[in-house]
C-alpha cells in the first residue's frame, strides 16, 4: 500500500518544525530542498504552505537586497497565542460590560414601568387600534382603483388631458382658418383629405 500523503495542516506543521528546529534564516529554493529531505513535504508545495503560514503571523518574511528571507522561532508562536489570548479576554470583558449596562436599563424600564391594571389595559387597547389599523387598510387596499386618493389623482389627469385636447383644437381651427384663406379651399374638403370627422371639437 502507498504511503498516505500529509494533510496541508500536517504540511504546516512540519515546515514550522524546520525553523523551530534550526532556529535560522532561509529562501524560499533552501526550504523547497529541506522540506522533502527532512519533513517528507513535496516540493512543490512548498511555496504555498508557506505562504498560509506567512499569513497567519506564524512564519516572518522580509526582503533583503533581490532575496525574500523566512524566519520563526519557538518563543514566536507563543507570544502570537498570547497575544489572541489577550485580545478575547478583552472582547469578553467588553461584551460583559455590554450585557450588565443592558440589564441595567431593562430594570430601570421595568422600575419605571410597574405593572398595574391602567397599564394592562393600555396595552390592551394599543393591541386593539393596531389590529383595527391593519384591518382598515386591508379593506382601503382592497377598493384598489377606488381608492380616493387615486381617484383624485385620475380626475387631474383627466383635467390636463382635457385641458391639452382643447390646446390642439384651437390651433387646428387657426391652421385651418388660415389655410383656407391662403388657398381658397374648403374646410370640409381638408377635413376629408385628411380624414378629420366632423365632431373633432366635440370634448363634452
Amino acid at each position: 500500500m502507498a504511503p498516505r500523503g500529509l494533510s496541508a495542516e500536517e504540511k504546516r506543521v512540519k515546515l514550522l518544525e524546520i525553523f523551530h528546529d534550526t532556529k535560522d534564516f532561509y529562501q524560499l529554493k533552501e526550504l523547497e530542498k529541506l522540506g522533502p529531505k527532512m519533513k517528507g513535504i513535496v516540493s512543490q508545495s512548498v511555496k504555498e504552505v508557506l505562504q498560509s503560514l506567512v499569513d497567519d503571523n506564524l512564519v516572518q518574511s522580509d526582503k533583503i537586497g533581490s532575496s525574500n528571507f523566512f524566519w520563526s522561532f519557538p518563543s514566536q508562536r507563543g507570544a502570537i497565542m498570547q497575544n489572541r489570548l489577550d485580545a478575547a479576554r478583552e472582547a469578553q470583558a467588553a461584551s460583559e460590560q455590554q450585557l450588565a449596562e443592558l440589564q441595567a436599563a431593562i430594570a430601570a424600564e421595568r422600575a419605571a414601568r410597574p405593572e398595574s391594571d391602567q397599564r394592562a389595559a393600555a396595552v390592551a387597547r394599543l393591541a386593539s387600534t393596531t389590529k383595527g389599523l391593519a384591518e382598515l387598510q386591508a379593506e382601503l387596499d382592497a377598493y384598489g382603483a377606488c381608492d380616493p386618493v387615486k381617484v383624485e389623482e385620475k380626475r387631474r389627469a383627466a383635467v390636463l388631458a382635457r385641458e391639452a385636447a382643447l390646446r390642439h383644437t384651437d390651433n387646428y381651427a387657426v391652421l385651418m382658418s388660415y389655410f383656407t384663406r391662403q388657398h381658397n379651399v374648403e374646410p370640409q374638403d381638408i377635413r376629408a383629405y385628411l380624414g378629420v370627422g366632423p365632431d373633432y371639437e366635440d370634448l363634452c
